[in-house]
């Protein structure tokens, strides 16, 4: 009796003559992970809108001492460069989600192109562990739509990377990194919910 194959993997994205062709998967995560990190950018703009137009205002997403939107727009920290900080996220978001529909419709990206994408992503990143720091060291408070922010960005930054990556031999230590990739970033978000909850135990103690 013979034994039978082992299921292959989904492909790794096509380069092409005219560009790399991102795999479903990857695709669609991106046009995913691009509206979702689109929607709270603009929910975080409405909220500081209303809070400048009125003082009282409490945002939707301030819901205890801990998860307090309203405490970390207060702060310089929520306008870096002199305006909102989902103002940046709207404008980056918009270039993924349409990086995302010509990634799903199977269009070519020129490699160029998506490692620049991806080069923006990483900034992002580099961006959101400053944030985290910020909040959970120096606010003292945590932004829920801020928090999906952050892990949109951990998400696309892998999968862009993959994508930017197809078909490249790369170092070996690269490639390593690149197997152990969903690992990794498994426990970035452990590490996260762990620093989360030692900065705040104290709080969330009282909960039990």
């Amino acid at each position: 009796m013979s034994t039978p194959a082992p299921a292959e993997s989904a492909p790794p994205p096509a380069p092409t003559p005219t560009g790399v062709i991102a795999g479903a998967p990857g695709a669609w995560w991106v046009l995913c992970g691009g509206v979702i990190g689109l929607i709270a950018s603009m929910a975080l703009t409405v909220e500081k809108v209303r809070l400048l137009a009125d003082a009282d205002y409490v945002p939707s997403c301030s819901l205890n001492p801990v998860l307090s939107c309203g405490s970390v727009m207060a702060t310089p920290q929520a306008g870096v460069l002199g305006f909102p900080n989902p103002l940046i996220g709207i404008a980056a978001f918009t270039v993924v989600v349409v990086t995302g529909v010509l990634a799903v419709t199977k269009v070519p990206l020129p490699r160029w192109y998506w490692r620049g994408v991806t080069a923006g992503v990483f900034l992002g990143a580099v961006f959101v562990h400053w944030l985290i720091f910020q909040s959970l060291y120096r606010i003292g408070a945590l932004c829920p739509y801020c928090m999906v922010v952050w892990a949109v960005t951990m998400t696309l930054l892998v999968v862009l990377a993959s994508i930017a990556g197809a078909g490249g031999s790369g170092h070996k230590y690269l490639q390593i990194v690149h197997r152990w990739r969903w690992t990794l970033t498994a426990l970035w978000f452990i590490g996260l919910a762990l620093l989360i909850f030692l900065r705040f135990q104290d709080y969330w103690l009282t909960l039990i």
